[in-house]
């Protein structure tokens, strides 16, 4: 029994030094510039960075991250680490992020570059390997991307993932595993999931269909034909405007002058349109013909596609219109359960937010208030003075008729 025990502890202390966590990033010091490179690349206007919490938060120390503080802008800024690959293992890449501003457009997505990123060039065309998050623009666009790069090429997921575009901090967590299936999940609760394969279209198909398949020229795919005995009535045909038989000529219309007088034409009540045979089922029916499908020559199987063989640097590379974001939590690891943890405060912190910011909504709606009440006792005062003034003219013009007449 004491073997067991031991042996389960040693199996416990093995999983545990497994696991590797490539960056984490709190943004807890204030040096933080000191290991965060600023793009200088040229014909872009960038925006700087700030570290706070932000005008609502639940802990003010915790919840300091770096925030766009500049509207208008390019924002990139990078942080290298040592460089690893995920063979064989899982990726995690998490962070926090918080639109305070209520944005209207602009990137909330993180990027993962091998080793090769020159940092202070970086720019929207540096070639990476994974791009993730939330991107916003207007009502129409609120998704997750979830970007790869593979043999040279960026391939978009085709599921659409909608995020969360409220002011309050929410993270974002992005799951691949080496059995090639993958997981996203906001505020550690699943959102998508699915093999890599089928949601991406890093391969080609595995099925085409047959180029040397055709539909049988016997072939009927009419459900319905018409009834060969139905004929037309010979009542059908009725034009489909008539004269107007309640009009008459007008007695000013001149027949020389105006031309020959035609009563105007209205919608005919016996029109029946075109005549259509009954239709009935159609006995060579075979329904819809479907193309045979072949194997594709050209697809090649890949059980490699969540591998990514070297990152080494996080970057965000991304445009805001109204600034005010809050980045902050990064994490990237292969401990699925580590992120799950650093994520499950999420609720605790917005629920501090959202009590600091309703009782900030209340003074502002009390002081917005005061100042619309003292704005009406002004206009009422000006009214006032206005009437009194009118009074002493009136009163004026008075007297100045009494003396006249005297």
């Amino acid at each position: 029994m004491m073997w067991c025990k031991t042996v389960i502890v040693l199996l416990a202390t093995v999983g545990f030094i497994s696991a590797e966590v490539y960056l984490k990033e709190n943004f807890d010091n204030e040096n933080w510039e000191d290991t965060w490179i600023y793009s200088k690349h040229p014909g872009k206007e960038f925006g700087k960075f700030v570290l706070t919490p932000g005008t609502f938060y639940n802990d003010a120390e915790a919840d300091k991250g770096i925030q766009t503080s500049q509207d208008a802008r390019f924002y990139a800024a990078s942080r290298k680490f040592d460089g690893f690959s995920n063979e064989d293992k899982p990726l995690v890449v998490q962070f926090s992020v918080k639109h305070e501003q209520n944005i209207d457009c602009g990137g909330g997505y993180v990027k993962l570059f091998d080793c090769s990123l020159d940092q202070t060039d970086m720019h929207g065309e540096s070639p990476y390997e994974i791009m993730f998050g939330p991107d916003i623009c207007g009502p129409g666009t609120k998704k997750v991307h979830v970007i790869f790069s593979y043999k040279g090429k960026n391939h978009l997921i085709s599921k659409d993932i909608r995020c969360k575009d409220d002011v309050y901090t929410h993270f974002y967590t992005l799951i691949v595993s080496p059995d090639n299936t993958y997981e996203v999940l906001i505020d550690n609760e699943k959102v998508e999931s699915g093999n890599l394969e089928d949601d991406w279209d890093f391969l080609a198909p595995k099925k085409i269909k047959d180029p040397t398949a055709t539909k049988p020229e016997d072939w009927d795919d009419r459900a319905t034909i018409p009834d060969p005995d139905d004929k037309k009535p010979e009542d059908w045909d009725k034009p489909e405007h008539i004269p107007d038989p309640d009009a008459t000529k007008p007695e000013d219309w001149d027949d020389e002058m105006d031309g020959e007088w035609e009563p105007p034409m209205i919608d005919n009540p016996e029109f029946k349109g075109e005549w259509q045979p009954k239709q009935l089922d159609n006995p060579n029916y075979k329904g819809a013909w479907e193309h045979p499908e072949i194997a594709n020559p050209e697809y090649v199987p890949d059980d490699k596609l969540y591998l990514r063989k070297e990152i080494c640097t996080l970057g965000f590379d991304l445009w805001q219109v109204k600034s005010g974001t809050i980045f902050d939590n990064v994490l990237i690891t292969d401990d699925v359960e580590l992120a799950a943890k650093a994520a499950a405060e999420v609720k605790n912190t917005q629920a501090g937010e959202k009590k600091m910011k309703e009782a900030q909504d209340e003074v502002q709606r009390k002081k917005d208030e005061e100042e619309a009440k003292k704005a009406s006792d002004k206009d009422d005062e000006d009214e006032d003075d206005d009437d009194e003034e009118k009074d002493d003219e009136s009163k004026q013009d008075k007297d100045q008729s009494e003396h006249d007449e005297l």
